[in-house]
């Protein structure tokens, strides 16, 4: 790896800058990709955005930036890109500075500003080295998130084609299922559980193998299909279904046939249940039938004291006495069959009994 440190004014990075969306940004007079394929999306606020230009009119020193050099002769931000987009923002007017414009500047201002010299680290070597260096410096200010650099690793048309649809607020996976989600599109997230779906948790082989496809309509065609089936079964949204890992029930699931109807009245009884702790867990368990995704309200340390000085420690299934500690409570109509954990339904079992009962 070459590496060469160079002074490049702000007046030369934005010449010929040029935001394309989703073709790319370029500066320096069209030499510079400043968002290649394997960069995340620009995420700096505002306060973020105009603390790069209050350093700059006060002429203090940036952070270093680094650039690679490709074969061809131009260049690709390895880091800095939200540096350089603001900088480059706000020179073409897209944002105001202690409400003024920089067309509203004196020339002197301007002059200034475009006169402000950057320090770049041009990275000359193989694209393992690159990456290698590019993983390493980017340890400082917004780290990159795991699947950022999922995106740097396997950099290609399929990446690019995968952000289409995957990593904009505005982009279609977002105005499809934002309210199903967690995490933020630009910041790779919502791409980041698809593929977790759908390689049942392999995103590094899945991306391998996918990394020198032109597109990622697999991917796509999948997510719809799991919020198509999502949507169609339950048809009441509730806030609960946020942050589910739909894919995952999508997968084992997507047969299940029942009536959508019949299912919304289950949910909703279970939602009325104050048993149930994990409201979430609902639309795992109706499709399961498995308890544990409800957490069932435990009975209170008085309820349990109450069974077990009513049974002077017998347990009522095997009829030997032990000690409080060497029991456990248990529902005496089970919470399935609508026993409620109140202390009526309460009774002490012993370790042994309450795990055979458990286990039929």
């Amino acid at each position: 790896m070459r590496i060469e440190l160079k002074e490049i004014s702000i007046r030369d990075l934005v010449e010929g800058y040029q935001d394309l969306n989703e073709d790319g940004v370029f500066g320096y007079g069209g030499k510079l990709d400043i968002r290649p394929p394997f960069q995340r999306e620009f995420i700096y606020k505002d306060k973020q955005r105009e603390a790069v230009i209050d350093t700059i009119i006060k002429n203090y020193p940036l952070n270093l930036m680094y650039w690679s050099v490709r074969k061809d002769g131009g260049f690709e931000v390895i880091d800095g890109q939200q540096r350089t987009i603001s900088i480059c923002q706000y020179i073409v007017g897209d944002f105001s500075f202690n409400a003024r414009y920089f067309h509203n500047l004196q020339i002197d201002e301007r002059n200034k500003i475009l006169d402000f010299k950057l320090m770049v680290y041009l990275c000359d070597g193989t694209d393992s080295e690159k990456l290698e260096w590019f993983k390493t410096i980017n340890i400082i200010g917004l780290k990159l998130n795991d699947q950022e650099l999922r995106n740097a690793v396997y950099s290609g048309s399929w990446v690019s084609d995968a952000k289409r649809y995957f990593s904009k607020n505005n982009c279609v996976a977002y105005n499809l299922a934002s309210d199903y989600l967690n995490g933020s599109a630009n910041r790779q997230e919502y791409l980041e559980t698809t593929i977790k779906w759908i390689s049942n948790d392999n995103i590094e082989d899945y991306m391998g193998l996918k990394q020198n496809e032109t597109y990622a309509l697999e991917l796509w065609n999948y997510f719809q299909s799991v919020f198509i089936w999502v949507k169609g079964l339950f048809k009441m949204y509730r806030k609960e279904m946020k942050g589910r890992d739909w894919g995952f029930l999508y997968n084992e699931y997507k047969n299940f046939l029942t009536d959508p109807n019949l299912l919304e009245d289950r949910i909703s009884t279970l939602m009325m249940d104050d048993d149930i702790e994990n409201k979430k867990g609902i639309y795992e368990y109706v499709l399961s039938g498995n308890e544990k995704f409800l957490n069932i309200r435990k009975f209170s340390p008085n309820q349990i004291r109450e069974a077990f000085e009513r049974q002077k420690g017998i347990c009522v299934k095997c009829q030997k006495q032990f000690e409080l500690k060497e029991m456990e409570a248990d529902h005496i109509t089970p919470w399935s069959k609508g026993g409620k954990t109140n202390a009526e339904n309460c009774q002490m079992l012993c370790l042994n009994c309450n795990r055979i009962k458990s286990d039929k």
